[in-house]
């Protein structure tokens, strides 16, 4: 029998090995005819599984099984890729071979824009989907990369966990680690490979379809790990580390469909200092430990928390962050926390004053007369129902439950007289105008526009009045806008049903326009 080509190349461990094919990443899950076909072919399954045709099955047969009935395809062996070793995409990558690096002259850019003249020399290397598969030749690494400290393996055609500490353990001084979008199997001992992981301080495993319980059971192998982001991947019920991630300093779980129940199951960590719980559906968070008022032993180290994009509304919930005892950043955008105004720098003071050691808001600064300004109103905005109450409010548990500040705020300011009360205004329209400028950066000689618009105007709607003033059809406007309290930072409105509010646009910023 004589034997195809391509079959002659197929790997014969190549079930459960990463291929590439136009340009798109799969896991190879069969091997063999498909009859009524001729010749051999490949079943895989691909990380997009859009990209695929089927379950894994043909007129009936089942070759393989897919995690998404439509996440599987056949392809012949000649169409895909099986990759190369590190050394050999390294060396495509800056076309250069064994001789050529000895007489090299010409300069290597690398990362953070540092300029190396030698593969030794070299302290970050990035293989940004490059068809990486696996370290090569034994000690290789060792001898011609000896000095890399940052390595970004990012969507290659890795496999598996012992391939990557194959290569990381000849890379002594490795400190970051970038493996996000490749799937690894699991090692089936994990804490036999944590020599080549150990001074591993920071790794991302963004979209590498992992669960939390897969995610501690690698931990093992990362002894020193100070910063870890698992970002957008399979992550729902969070369990309590133990023994493992004891080192870590910061935590990105933003993505993830957390059951947020679980989320104090992190509390016990010692060392975590920011914790990014963005895009989680997260609606409630509670320190059931302590009452209202006083300090939680949860998140005992934790200073910077991001909730932004979340599901939250109620008050209560700010209430709860006043119990961690080192908060001092947080982000909240894209949640419908309401003042009673429904003014964004309303319910912002609001934020500032029930957070008394808080120094950032939303990557702004807290100055000192920010703080003071909305403690002041924050006292006159509940006088009222403090003074109605009067001798029971310092005992009332409703009032306490709802501003568990105030009682310092008093002892801070004193006791707010009738006087300058400040009355709560209904959530009218002539209280939420905000003045927003239009600036056109793409049409130099067009002069800015200024209107002011209510903060419950949908999108849809200022391109609608936009179109008006501008003659351009709605559907190829871009907008984004710019607030002088995120110097340098434009933020997109991508979104026609959503309001001016949900996107937090204040009064006098600005509203970039842009159109195709």
């Amino acid at each position: 029998m004589v034997l195809d080509r391509t079959e002659l190349e197929v790997p014969v461990d190549a079930v459960g090995r990463r291929v590439s094919c136009s340009g798109e990443r799969a896991t190879v899950r069969y091997v063999g005819p498909v009859p009524p076909t001729s010749g051999l072919w490949l079943g895989v399954e691909w990380d997009e599984p859009e990209r695929g045709k089927h379950d894994g099955s043909h007129e009936g047969v089942q070759y393989f099984t897919c995690r998404h009935p439509k996440g599987g395809s056949f392809v012949r062996p000649a169409k895909v890729s099986f990759g190369s070793d590190y050394l050999t995409a390294l060396q495509q990558l800056y076309q250069m071979d064994g001789e050529a690096e000895e007489v090299l002259t010409d300069v290597i850019s690398v990362w953070g824009g540092v300029k190396e003249r030698s593969f030794e020399s070299l302290q970050s290397v990035l293989l940004v989907r490059s068809e990486v598969n696996g370290p090569g030749a034994d000690g290789e690494i060792r001898n011609t990369t000896p000095n890399v400290r940052w390595l970004d393996l990012t969507r290659t055609l890795l496999s598996c966990w012992e391939d990557v500490a194959t290569i990381t353990q000849q890379l002594e001084q490795l400190e970051g680690l970038q493996l996000s979008y490749n799937r690894l199997r699991l090692p089936s001992d994990p804490s036999a490979h944590h020599q080549a992981f150990s001074n591993l301080k920071v790794l991302s495993l963004i979209g590498c379809d992992l669960t939390w319980t897969q995610i501690l059971d690698c931990a093992p192998m990362w002894p020193q790990l100070e910063d870890l982001c698992v970002e957008d991947n399979n992550i729902t019920e969070l369990q309590r580390p133990e023994v493992v991630l004891q080192s870590l300093k910061c935590l990105n779980l933003s993505r993830n469909p957390l059951l947020q129940d679980s989320v104090l199951s992190l509390a016990a960590l010692p060392s975590l200092e920011q914790l990014n719980l963005s895009k989680t559906g997260l609606t409630a968070i509670r320190f059931d430990d302590v009452p209202a008022g006083s300090q939680t032993a949860m998140f005992p180290a934790l200073k910077k928390l991001n909730l932004s994009d979340n599901n939250i509304t109620e008050w209560s919930v700010v209430n709860e962050l006043s119990k961690l005892s080192n908060l001092a950043e947080l982000l909240c955008r894209g949640n419908r926390l309401l003042s009673s105004d429904g003014n964004r720098k309303t319910a912002d003071q609001m934020v500032i004053a029930k957070l008394g050691r808080l120094l950032f808001l939303n990557n702004s600064k807290i100055s000192p007369e920010d703080r003071r300004g909305a403690e002041l109103d924050y006292l006159k905005m509940f006088g009222e129902e403090w003074l109605k109450l009067g001798v029971q409010s310092q005992t009332s548990t409703e009032f306490v439950c709802q501003h568990p500040c105030y009682l310092s705020l008093i002892d801070k300011y004193g006791t707010p007289e009738e006087g300058e009360l400040k009355k709560v205004q209904p959530f009218a329209l002539k209280n939420q105008l905000l003045k927003i400028t239009f600036v056109f950066p793409d049409d130099a000689e067009r002069k800015p526009i200024e209107k002011k618009l209510p903060a419950s105007m949908l999108v849809q709607k200022v391109k609608g009045l936009l179109y008006r003033l501008l003659k351009v059809p709605a559907a190829d406007l871009k907008l984004s806008y710019t607030s002088s309290k995120v110097v340098g930072t434009e933020f997109e409105i991508d979104s026609d049903l959503k309001t001016l509010q949900f996107y937090a646009i204040e009064d006098g910023d600005r509203v970039l326009v842009r159109w195709s």
